[in-house]
């Protein structure tokens, strides 16, 4: 559905540090910053970037925006929240571990990384 995800970051350096410790427990190679100081993740099913936005004004969170990354189970999600945790990120919303919902038995994890983007891990049980 997407061909790619860019978030706002008002230091790339320190976001590029937290999402290379947190997609590096993804299998997802070190992020590459080109000319213009934007930062990628390249996959085979889609790219992820970061930018300092190109109008000048601060990176923001989006209230009610949340960006998912697949895992593989609890211990990959566990593994990418310690990353995060670790690197620049504050852990929010519950714990990490399993819910219930009417979409089933999910794994979900919770982080805000470096800009206060909220981001979650999350596997389908």
């Amino acid at each position: 559905m997407f061909s790619h995800i860019m978030l706002g970051a008002n230091n790339i350096e320190e976001s590029k540090k937290f999402y290379d410790a947190i997609l590096g427990e993804l299998g997802i190679a070190p992020g590459t910053v080109d000319p213009k100081g934007r930062c990628f993740y390249m996959t085979e099913s889609g790219i992820f970037a970061l930018s300092v936005p190109i109008d000048g004004n601060p990176a923001t969170h989006g209230n009610g925006s949340t960006v998912g990354f697949n895992v593989t189970g609890p211990e990959q999600g566990d593994a990418w929240h310690a990353a995060g945790v670790a690197n620049g990120g504050t852990s929010c919303e519950d714990a990490p571990g399993v819910r219930s919902g009417d979409m089933g038995d999910l794994y979900l994890a919770y982080l805000r990384d470096p800009a206060g983007n909220k981001i979650c891990a999350l596997c389908r049980m």
